[in-house]
């Protein structure tokens, strides 16, 4: 069992971001974390969550740093019985909004982890994303969060925006293993509708070759990549749990939570969420829809894919890929080695 809390704030609305997040609503901040500490106790009961059952924490947003840590300790008081002993608990933190007391704060609740939106240290490049933080800040945050005592730091890359070169690339991927960080996520800019560079998609680069460039300059400093996006001689264990599609709670408005065949879906907006928490949309999934869901997944990381879920024409097409080194078979298990071309090879496996 995984439980996602969603905090939909942000100092400021990136370009690329399409995630569900607001920049003028921080008086609602104090009456939105009461919602959600009541949408938990409902999930807590529909999800029949035992006693140090939830495996891991991730607390996203948003940007969590945005609310203060005193905020959180009625969510883990509630949350704390029901928390496996050595979860990992993860926070997403800005670097301009993550200060001492913040860390420390989120620190002594029992967060263990956390990933820091860094993006970039080009200065020209962080306004253009519209990030409000200074290379600066990031390397003083990530310091600070290791000072403090996390032991399992991450920051996010972005790549192929609009000027991005091999030689900008490499220096933000050296400056990156400058930090005290187990783990890199390294996402690829796409232009999401309703965003800020929907108006103007090419700001994105096509050029699939920094996909394998950033790939293997990370790879080449020691952390071996364990998903599409993900590196790390630390691997995500509240990441893994979704692509091995456990069940997860998932609470604030925009989150998502799934149990067995159904996706759940609180609403979005802010004040609706705050007048009633429990109005959530429930979508059931079919079996078909759970396949495809576990093929990409499966080959998008090192998750891999069971043969027991494939039928019989889908087997003979994987085993194919197996013979043209696509793919490589470990006892019943098939895994991909090469994350990029992932979803072309789901569809082949659909026919």
């Amino acid at each position: 069992m995984l439980l996602y809390i969603h905090i939909p704030y942000c100092d400021s609305k990136c370009h690329y971001c399409s995630f569900n997040s607001y920049v003028d609503k921080f008086d609602t901040r104090k009456n939105y974390m009461l919602a959600l500490e009541k949408q938990l106790k409902f999930e807590i009961k529909r999800f029949k969550v035992t006693e140090q059952s939830i495996e891991t924490i991730f607390i996203g947003g948003g940007t969590p740093s945005t609310i203060s840590s005193l905020f959180y300790r009625p969510i883990f008081k509630l949350i704390q019985p029901l928390i496996k002993k050595g979860a990992e608990i993860t926070t997403e933190a800005n670097p301009n909004s993550a200060t001492k007391a913040w860390l420390q704060g989120m620190f002594d609740l029992g967060v263990n982890r956390v990933s820091f939106g860094v993006q970039s240290f080009n200065q020209k490049k962080l306004k253009a994303l519209n990030r409000v933080h200074s290379p600066q800040q990031a390397t003083k945050a990530i310091q600070t969060a290791h000072e403090i005592g996390f032991k399992n730091l991450s920051l996010d890359l972005i790549y192929n925006y609009q000027g991005d070169t091999k030689k900008l690339l490499k220096s933000d991927i050296e400056q990156a293993f400058k930090l005290p960080i187990n783990h890199i996520s390294a996402y690829e800019l796409t232009i999401e509708s309703g965003t800020k560079f929907a108006s103007t998609p090419k700001v994105r680069q096509e050029d699939d070759e920094l996909a394998f460039f950033v790939a293997k300059e990370i790879e080449n400093r020691g952390f071996k990549q364990y998903e599409i996006s993900n590196f790390g001689t630390y691997q995500s264990k509240h990441n893994r749990g979704y692509w091995e599609l456990k069940d997860y709670i998932g609470v604030g408005a925009g989150a998502v939570g799934f149990l067995k065949d159904r996706r759940y879906y609180p609403t979005t907006d802010i004040d609706l969420y705050i007048q009633e928490p429990l109005n959530i949309y429930e979508e059931p999934l079919t079996q078909d829809e759970l396949l495809t869901e576990k093929l990409f997944l499966g080959l998008r990381s090192n998750i891999g894919v069971d043969e027991d879920i494939l039928d019989k024409e889908m087997k003979k097409r994987a085993d194919f890929l197996v013979e043209k080194e696509k793919l490589v078979k470990y006892d019943t298990i098939y895994k991909n080695i090469n994350y990029f071309i992932a979803d072309e090879l789901v569809l082949y496996l659909l026919g």
